[in-house]
């Protein structure tokens, strides 16, 4: 059986939703992949101006008080309230794609490391070189390294792995993230997303569901 995680790397709700998402991770009998969407990559990109940037930390503070997730001042200050900010996570998400090329099992640990690295370590995961910092620093030397130096092999599997979650999205009628679907012999099935902010439980009997 195999969960599919519909995520972005700077979507708050998917942070809010990680200690689930680990805790699913460990379940017998289930293998979960990540599936990188590029919402807020490219055309999804935007300037982290001061109107945004509130509207941010409003609905991070949702999360915490939902999820007991930190978002710390330091987040606030060197990410939100930065002039020149921007929104973007195709650095981000590129440094996960180049960890899967070389050390695919460690995806969900790359993204653990850039998601404490932006919420509270307050470092900008929409940088490259800070992105590729934070995987040295998280034992992925060799996928750093290329994010570094960004190849086409790396790029081509970057739009690859995208537009096979956006394939998923389209499928299920997805409009946002983060989003679960699991497949089993009896096929595929999309979760409701609330699953992933409730009893780990609960999520675990929806997963194993007939």
């Amino acid at each position: 059986m195999q969960a599919t995680y519909l995520f972005d790397p700077l979507c708050g709700w998917c942070y809010g939703a990680s200690p689930m998402l680990e805790c699913l991770a460990r379940l017998d009998g289930l293998s979960v992949a990540l599936a990188p969407t590029g919402l807020f990559a490219g055309e999804g990109a935007r300037p982290m101006d001061a109107q945004f940037a509130a509207y941010a930390w409003q609905n991070d503070q949702r999360i915490a008080r939902l999820t007991g997730q930190p978002f710390t001042q330091a987040y606030r200050f060197n990410i939100l309230d930065r002039a020149d900010g921007l929104f973007d996570s195709a650095p981000a998400t590129l440094g996960i794609v180049a960890v899967g090329l070389s050390a695919s099992a460690g995806e969900l640990q790359a993204l653990k490391a850039l998601q404490r690295g932006r919420y509270v370590e307050g470092r900008d995961t929409a940088d490259l070189t800070v992105v590729a910092a934070i995987l040295d620093e998280a034992g992925f030397a060799q996928a750093a390294a290329r994010l570094r130096q960004p190849d086409e092999d790396l790029l081509a599997a970057y739009r690859s792995r995208i537009a096979a979650a956006r394939a998923a999205m389209s499928r299920f009628g997805v409009n946002g993230v983060p989003a679960l679907v699991v497949e089993d012999a009896k096929g595929e099935r999309l979760l409701p997303s609330q699953v992933l902010f409730g009893d780990f439980d609960q999520l675990a009997a929806q997963v194993r569901a007939a």
